[in-house]
């Protein structure tokens, strides 16, 4: 008796530690929220929503203001763009590498040289862009600016490149087996096996993996607040220096803006743009990777 008692108290004491951890990250996130929330309506309340996302010019800390969150939004999305065209396609080939092609022993190699790229602090590779990339651009391109988006954009791809290979993994090596058997017995390649079989097959899986390294590319900080610059401004070029979402966020959080003021709570509404931006994508990728269950079910 006295053994089930405490064997019950053991279980209830586990699951009220559970509880309370998850109540705490739900209060976490819902502080934030809240947060982010109160100080965009006092922005808000002061600037127009309708010129906030149609105004070209983002100005709040000079002296002739404009708060058109534009320049900042299309850099970050030239930054994201630019580090999909370089995770997107490495990430799924070495992949489908991983999955279809390497033996155990390979495998047991490449894998935590993945997981070695993934634990780089995100400063070092904000240098890393800065100091070695950055001078490889202006090498080839001599018109480059010192601080410019291409550079930013490369290093934020090559920094994802494990997230998109590790998740694209796991939806390759899901699909079952008789779907590889089958296509050899039918006399396909490795190659075809692997590119018109088990690709198609995890798509959603792939799909999914491809939105969250992009939801982490756009809220990348320091590689784009280092290596992009810090100018705010509506341009397709490139080369040149922009100022993402999150850079501004760090600017802003230095601490020489004044607490209360409406360049302060520019940060917050930048902020929230940020955080549905983001919250949009995640909920797009659970969404497929939850009908891909379905559809395996």
């Amino acid at each position: 008796m006295d053994f089930r008692r405490r064997r019950h108290l053991g279980e209830a004491l586990i699951h009220g530690f559970l509880l309370l951890s998850t109540a705490l990250s739900a209060l976490a996130a819902l502080g934030i929220v809240v947060l982010l929330a109160v100080e965009s309506f006092g922005f808000f309340s002061r600037v127009s929503l309708l010129e906030f996302i149609t105004d070209t010019r983002w100005s709040p800390l000079f002296q002739d203001q404009h708060f058109g969150i534009l320049p900042l939004a299309s850099a970050s999305l030239m930054v994201a763009t630019g580090a999909a065209l370089v995770a997107l396609p490495t990430g799924l080939l070495t992949a489908i590498f991983l999955s279809e092609y390497a033996s155990r022993g390979t495998r047991r190699v490449l894998k935590p040289v993945l997981e070695i790229l993934a634990g780089i602090p995100t400063v070092v590779y904000g240098y890393f862009a800065l100091t070695f990339v950055t001078p490889l651009i202006r090498w080839f391109l001599p018109g480059t600016g010192v601080f410019n988006a291409a550079s930013a954009a490369i290093v934020v791809g090559i920094m994802i490149i494990p997230t998109v290979a590790s998740l694209s993994e796991d939806a390759l090596r899901a699909v079952p087996d008789g779907l590889r058997e089958a296509a050899y017995g039918l006399g396909a390649t490795r190659m075809e096996v692997s590119t018109r079989v088990v690709v198609p097959a995890a798509l959603s899986g792939v799909a999914a993996a491809f939105i969250l390294a992009l939801s982490r590319a756009i809220g990348e900080t320091m590689v784009v607040t280092i290596a992009a610059g810090s100018i705010a401004r509506l341009t397709l070029n490139p080369l040149e220096a922009v100022q993402t979402m999150t850079a501004y966020i760090v600017a802003v959080s230095r601490g020489d803006t004044p607490q209360g003021s409406l360049e302060y709570q520019t940060l917050f509404a930048v902020g929230l743009t940020l955080f549905l931006v983001t919250l949009a994508l995640n909920l797009v990728s659970q969404k497929i990777l939850r009908e891909s269950r379905q559809e395996d079910a």
